[in-house]
């Protein structure tokens, strides 16, 4: 039976956030990006956890087998340090990959760092549920999320966002509507 509102599982990947050691930027800034972007009735569940592979894949199966999150949005751990394991964790966990979205979050951000090459963010489908690791600066966060416009708001290059309620509809999730001065969620034309 589809959700009512969409259920949203964001996780936060950090050692030091974790820790205590700063406060996490990635849930609050997903949380409002989310709180300005969706017309659709959402609810979030939310973790911060250590980089660690073992603890990031038992919390995306819990998010997905128990809680029955429709999406799950990651931040952090998606470079090529020896900690940054997110992107192994979520294939590991996968039933299928959707390269489209790694492809998409790079080549945006390449428009503002040469070293968006060294990103592995991937996204991934678990049963019904789809999964996206997202970088962990908030401000590249809402421009993987919303794309690129020009100076008169019209969009030159497409966030990954665009394809989200799609997807999820593709899944037989919950329907999500966007407002489209943040982004437009795009759905093929019915005959």
């Amino acid at each position: 039976m589809k959700n009512k509102f969409t259920k949203i599982g964001l996780i936060s990947i950090s050692d030091r956030a974790s820790k205590g050691e700063y406060e996490d930027q990635g849930i609050p800034h997903l949380k409002a990006w989310l709180q300005k972007a969706l017309i659709s009735p959402f609810e979030t569940i939310e973790k911060i956890i250590p980089d660690e592979r073992p603890l990031i894949e038992s919390s995306l199966i819990h998010f997905v087998d128990v809680e029955l999150c429709d999406l799950i949005l990651t931040t952090g751990g998606t470079g090529p340090a020896l900690r940054d394991v997110t992107p192994d964790a979520t294939l590991a966990i996968a039933d299928r990959e959707m390269p489209g979205f790694g492809e998409q979050m790079r080549q945006i951000s390449l428009h503002f760092v040469p070293t968006a090459i060294l990103s592995r963010q991937v996204a991934v489908v678990r049963k019904n549920t789809l999964i996206i690791n997202l970088p962990g600066q908030p401000k590249s966060i809402a421009q993987t999320l919303e794309g690129l416009k020009n100076d008169q708001g019209e969009v030159i290059v497409h966030g990954i966002f665009a394809g989200v309620p799609y997807c999820i509809d593709l899944l037989n999730g919950s329907f999500i509507e966007t407002h489209q001065d943040v982004v437009t969620a795009f759905r093929p034309k019915t005959k």
